[in-house]
């Protein structure tokens, strides 16, 4: 870990925190290696079940990576290889929830893109500002805004560099929800313990489920989805759903 990201588990859920705020939570190399620290030990443990990433203070969540740092790698081809903190949230395993506080901008627009839900609070704002200097996103940018958003809004916003505000977001599918600021991570944590009582094996393999409904024709997906639940149907944790609906009580998941 780095004391510029910061992670704590309580119970069955994490929380990664850029922590960073006096750079709004722009990322690091070493951030960026924290972050994927933090992803493989989520993915390594049986007790954590879902993963919350937010940024600290009140002003952003992340401005995408820190700029001075781009110059130091010697080639594009070193460039191009660098590890990547968007790749490790998007390949987590896990169920990820994004709670965007203020600004999520470049990079930080596509790390919230890479969780599977992302909520926000009313002062969030998101961009794609990396034309305004003369490149473009590199994490799942066009991809992302185009499953999310739809092609017209995704060029509007990459295309001019411009932020839209939290409430256009919800409007456009960004977002799910839009909480006070004081209200945010709150709301994050309790969504995040609702999936955490879920069946865990089921969440994962919903979540492959998902992307696989965003990657697939519509008949494989369907097919892929078939084989998933019948791997889901076979594990301890459906046999105890199944005896806990027969004898009305909650249901005790061990993710086996």
């Amino acid at each position: 870990m780095s004391q510029d990201v910061l992670f704590e588990v309580t119970g069955h859920v994490a929380v990664i925190t850029l922590n960073r705020p006096q750079k709004l939570n722009a990322v690091t190399p070493d951030m960026a290696k924290a972050v994927e620290a933090a992803i493989a030990e989520v993915d390594a443990s049986d007790t954590i079940r879902c993963v919350v990433i937010t940024g600290a203070g009140e002003k952003a969540f992340c401005a995408g990576s820190d700029i001075s740092t781009l110059d130091s790698y010697e080639t594009p081809w070193d460039f191009r290889n660098r590890g990547d903190y968007c790749d490790a949230v998007r390949l987590c395993r896990k169920p990820t929830i994004a709670a965007v506080n203020g600004y999520a901008l470049g990079g930080g627009l596509e790390t919230a893109m890479s969780c599977d839900i992302r909520i926000a609070s009313t002062n969030a704002k998101f961009a794609a500002p990396e034309i305004k200097l003369g490149w473009i996103g590199g994490g799942g940018m066009a991809a992302g805004l185009v499953h999310s958003i739809g092609a017209s809004n995704a060029a509007l916003m990459i295309l001019t560099g411009d932020p839209v505000d939290a409430e256009r977001a919800r409007e456009w599918g960004l977002v799910s929800e839009v909480v006070a600021p004081e209200d945010l991570l709150d709301r994050a944590k309790a969504l995040a313990e609702t999936i955490a009582s879920r069946a865990p094996i089921a969440a994962e393999t919903a979540k492959l489920n998902l992307k696989a409904a965003h990657a697939m024709p519509y008949e494989k997906a369907v097919e892929y989805e078939r084989d998933l639940q019948t791997i889901c149907f076979a594990t301890q944790d459906a046999a105890e759903g199944r005896a806990a609906f027969a004898e009305k009580r909650p249901p005790v998941f061990k993710r086996r």
